[in-house]
C-alpha cells in the first residue's frame, strides 16, 4: 500500500492535529517491518511487539515536535530502536544484578520509611544545613561544588580560581568539621 507523493506531509500535519486516523494510515504499512526490526533485537516476539507499542505511543504523545518536511519512515525507525535498546540495557542490568528476565511481574516491598524516621531524617537534615551555614565560606564553596555538585576537584579549582590541592584541602577541613559537630550531637 504505497501512498502518495506529499500524502505522507499531509498525513503528519494531520497527526500534529491529533488526527488519530491519520496516524494509524502513517503507521499501518510500516506496523509489520518494526514489529520484525524489533524482534530481531530482542529475540522475543511478545517484548517485539510491547517495544513497539511503547515507541508508537511515544510518537504519538510528541507528536507536536514531529516535521512535516522530513521522512517518517526513518523517524519513526530510529524511535523503536531506541526503545529495543532501552530494554536491552534493562535486560542486561537485570542479569548483572542476577534479577530474573521477568522482573517486571513481582512485587517490590514499599520501601517508604514510616513517620518516625522521616521526622528524625529532617531533624538531621536541619542540623547539617544549620552546620553548613556555619561553615566558613571558602569551605562551603569547595565542598558543595565537589560533594553536592559532583564536579571534579579540577573543576571545582577552575570556578573557584585556587589549585587543586586548595580545593582538597578545603573538602577535607569542611568534612572533618562537618563529623566533629555530629560527633558531639
Amino acid at each position: 500500500m504505497k501512498q502518495e507523493p506529499g500524502s505522507e506531509k499531509v498525513l503528519v500535519e494531520r497527526v500534529r492535529e491529533g488526527d488519530r486516523q491519520a496516524f494509524a494510515a502513517l503507521i499501518r504499512p510500516q506496523s509489520q517491518r518494526l514489529i520484525a526490526m524489533a524482534n530481531r533485537m530482542l529475540g522475543a516476539s511478545a517484548q517485539a511487539e510491547e517495544c513497539v507499542q511503547d515507541a508508537l505511543a511515544s510518537v504519538w504523545v510528541a507528536r507536536a515536535r514531529l516535521d512535516p518536511q522530513r521522512p517518517f519512515t526513518p523517524f519513526v525507525t530510529t524511535v523503536v530502536l531506541n526503545k529495543c535498546r532501552d530494554r536491552l540495557r534493562r535486560r542486561k542490568v537485570k542479569g548483572v544484578f542476577g534479577f530474573p528476565e521477568q522482573i517486571d511481574d513481582l512485587s517490590i516491598a514499599d520501601d517508604t520509611p514510616d513517620p518516625e524516621a522521616q521526622a528524625i531524617d529532617r531533624q538531621k537534615l536541619a542540623h547539617l544545613r544549620e552546620a553548613l551555614d556555619k561553615l566558613p565560606m571558602k569551605l562551603r564553596e569547595a565542598l558543595v561544588l565537589v560533594a553536592v555538585d559532583e564536579r571534579s576537584q579540577r573543576e571545582a579549582a577552575d570556578i573557584l580560581g585556587v589549585s587543586e590541592k586548595t580545593v582538597e584541602t578545603r573538602v577535607y577541613r569542611a568534612r572533618k568539621t562537618l563529623r566533629k559537630k555530629f560527633d558531639q550531637n
